[in-house]
């Protein structure tokens, strides 16, 4: 089975938290705080695989999460950070998100960083100062990053054939090299893109790809034409396959412009891209004619014109040896990566906070409220000090200002709730 497009569900590893803890020895006095910090969480990474060629393992596992950073302990000892998870894709595998793509890895060894772990926290030892010598509190960790994800796969290939189904496209791959594709007598033999690989001779070799055949609408997604068109954006020489023998009735001018106006429809960077034309079934050849119609037409566009049979391999050398000669001045296309915004975890740049007045209580909410309660210990003075310091040192008090707030009136964070005393 071949698939080519997959949805995914990733979620990086949370930081660990940090440690609440004071240094406890015999004949040591007020041996301080000790609470260590909490281990970063795993980041979830892309790299790429030579041994894979399909997206198919993302059709039965959809989501993806990475280990968890451990929380600090005593006597200062840091959490263990998460180990990231690696996800092996195939090479021409580009990522989406939310339609946009953020990673194109079209390379071996490509890595990419899709998912960050969340830093850990503080543990109380960081919060020491000269006049809170005993802080009773530490800091959370912060989630890792999530997302859902588009895995889009592209094949890498040198030159695409392309043309009609039926026109021998399968039967030049299994002649020029060792791939060995299904070939039958009948329309639509091949379903999914084959890869070959072509030696032009003097240690020069390329990769050919078999692009199924296409037919008239494939722009528009007739047929499979979109699954299919999308491999054909990678390469960077296309073999224009037409048959030429007449035996099915086609007029091989007509099946040429055909195939060219989908290509161009699709993606019309693909109308300046190099083509070779190669007149197949040459052997076969039932109207004389036609055929010699049709190449002259094709020499006055400009086009380099091979009568081949890939049945006999008659003309197939030579078709070969100059699709080789072109691709030493091809060079190999970038693509456009448009990188979306990403999320910057520090304490300072939290999301935004909201506040809003619900009935006269005033009801401030947000990622980075959640954190802080999540630090505190309300039932300790340093504590409840530093949380209000946060308060007015992150912009909350000003934000409740401006929205007209009273001292004497209340204020709800979550499950806290309390007056609002200047």
């Amino acid at each position: 089975m071949f698939t080519d497009k997959a949805k995914i569900y990733i979620k990086a590893g949370n930081g660990g938290h940090g440690s609440m803890s004071f240094h406890r020895e015999k004949y040591v006095a007020a041996g301080g705080p000790d609470g260590g910090d909490g281990g970063k969480g795993g980041s979830v990474i892309f790299i790429t695989d030579n041994n894979l060629s399909t997206l198919l393992d993302f059709k039965y596992k959809k989501k993806y999460v990475a280990e968890n950073g451990r929380d600090g302990s005593s006597a200062r000892c840091n959490g263990k950070s998460g180990e990231n998870l690696y996800i092996k894709v195939p090479v021409g595998t580009i990522i989406k998100q939310d339609g946009k793509v953020i990673a194109d890895l079209n390379s071996k060894d490509s890595e990419f960083v899709a998912a960050k772990g969340g830093n850990g926290g503080w543990g109380n030892c960081h919060f020491a100062t000269a006049t809170r010598q005993a802080p009773k509190f530490a800091k959370l960790g912060l989630e890792g990053e999530e997302k859902e994800l588009e895995l889009e796969l592209k094949l890498l290939a040198d030159v695409g054939l392309v043309g009609f189904p039926n026109v021998g496209k399968s039967t030049l791959l299994s002649v020029i090299s060792d791939a060995k594709p299904k070939i039958a007598n009948y329309h639509f033999t091949t379903l999914v893109p084959n890869l070959g690989v072509v030696n032009a001779g003097e240690g020069e070799s390329f990769v050919v790809a078999d692009i199924p055949g296409l037919i008239e609408g494939a722009s528009q997604g007739l047929g499979l034409g979109h699954e299919f068109l999308r491999h054909v954006e990678r390469t960077r020489l296309l073999i224009h396959v037409v048959d030429v023998s007449g035996i099915e009735g086609r007029n091989p001018i007509e099946d040429f412009d055909t195939i060219n106006n989908e290509l161009k429809s699709y993606n019309a960077d693909l109308e300046s891209r190099l083509q070779i034309v190669a007149a197949n079934k040459t052997d076969i050849i039932t109207d004389q004619k036609m055929y010699d119609d049709f190449k002259t037409e094709i020499e006055n566009r400009g086009y380099k014109l091979f009568e081949i049979s890939a049945a006999t391999k008659s003309g197939v050398r030579e078709l070969i040896s100059y699709a080789g000669s072109c691709l030493k001045d091809i060079p190999i296309p970038e693509f456009e990566i448009e990188k979306p915004e990403t999320k910057i975890y520090t304490y300072e740049k939290e999301t935004p906070f909201t506040v809003t007045n619900d009935n006269g209580v005033y009801v401030v909410e947000g990622d980075y409220i959640k954190k802080l309660l999540g630090s505190c210990n309300f039932e300790d003075y340093e504590s409840l000090s530093y949380f209000q310091n946060s308060l007015r040192k992150n912009g909350v008090i000003k934000a409740l200002e401006d929205k007209g707030i009273k001292e004497g009136d209340m204020v709800r964070m979550y499950e806290l709730e309390f007056e609002f005393i200047y």
